[in-house]
């Protein structure tokens, strides 16, 4: 059986379904043209991370395929309750990347608390010149230690970023409407731990009382973060999204940084993808990455070997 990596897949996952007795095809190929590359290669398994759109119009254009897997955790590129209705199995890894996007978030923090967004980019143009101007512009830094941190979404990367805060000495807080509550382990590298339990508050709460707030949810209808949002918040906030585009309003992100409300944002992921709005692009206090919260070594050998595991069990 063939299997079509398109977006890509680690060697560990190709050597896993080799093994299993797939043949792996890492060909990229355009949106427009997979459906008929499927058929034409008769293609059994559709693996996809972000780019793919796995929509009705390829479900119903494939008969041949058996799964569609997803490498990570978010699937709103996939019309997974179709997929199903038509006896297709629908795979994904939720576990395999939590850890690498919650070291993100903390990137875009520590970007965010000692200015490196901004010094990464004046350092190499007037770090020889205005040395001393810089460093009394980037002196007013502050430490995480100490500080609230609100996680909106305490699934697995909200926990795997809680661990990270708890780590650091953070107070963690949380708003969640499926998980009531949920227990922390924190893990050290000689074998001991400690659990803390984070109950879940409103989310209004939450906006109210931390001082960064990072956002770990699925896509949504509608916005989580609007004017009225940023309005409750505490001044000088640092706001973080490592989850989907389209949770935060960007026009009211950018009123709300411009204002000095917001301090500093951290934005892996846009409204607008792969064409993010210029306003964020150029703005002074965002920290930006291309959408690459997953985007480890160690995090793509996860996804690679679970989806091969899941697929052989499936039809190996």
């Amino acid at each position: 059986m063939k299997v079509l990596a398109n977006d890509g897949i680690s060697k560990s996952g190709i050597l896993a379904l080799e093994k299993g007795g797939f043949e792996v095809i890492t060909t990229k190929v355009a949106q427009e043209q997979v459906a008929n590359y499927i058929n034409e290669n008769n293609v059994t398994v559709i693996l996809v991370r972000s780019a793919t759109k796995v929509r009705k119009d390829i479900i119903d254009a494939c008969p041949g395929i058996k799964i569609i897997g997803r490498g990570g955790v978010g699937m709103d590129n996939i019309d997974v309750e179709y997929a199903k209705s038509k006896g297709i199995n629908v795979i994904n890894t939720p576990a395999s990347s939590s850890e690498s996007v919650a070291e993100l978030v903390f990137g875009h923090l520590f970007s965010g608390v000692r200015f490196l967004y901004d010094s990464n980019r004046n350092m190499p143009l007037e770090g020889d010149t205005k040395f001393n101007d810089l460093k009394k512009a980037y002196a007013d830094g502050i430490e995480l230690r100490g500080k609230t941190l609100g996680i909106v979404g305490i699934g697995r990367i909200g926990q795997a970023t809680a661990k990270m805060a708890l780590g650091l000495g953070m107070k963690v807080i949380a708003a969640d409407s499926f998980i009531p509550q949920v227990d922390v382990k924190v893990e050290f590298f000689d074998g001991q731990s400690i659990t803390t339990t984070i109950v879940s508050q409103s989310l209004e709460s939450v906006f109210k009382e931390a001082d960064f707030i990072t956002l770990h949810v699925p896509a949504q209808d509608g916005y989580i973060v609007s004017a009225k949002e940023f309005a409750i918040m505490k001044d000088g906030v640092g706001i973080v999204n490592c989850a989907r585009g389209g949770v935060i309003n960007e026009v009211d992100l950018v009123a709300a940084l411009d204002s000095r409300k917001v301090a500093f944002a951290g934005l892996d992921v846009f409204e607008n993808e792969p064409t993010p709005a210029t306003q964020l692009l150029m703005h002074p206090n965002i920290s930006l990455t291309p959408h690459i919260g997953a985007a480890t070594g160690e995090a793509q050998d996860r996804i690679g070997t679970e989806l091969a595991s899941q697929i052989i069990a499936l039809i190996g």
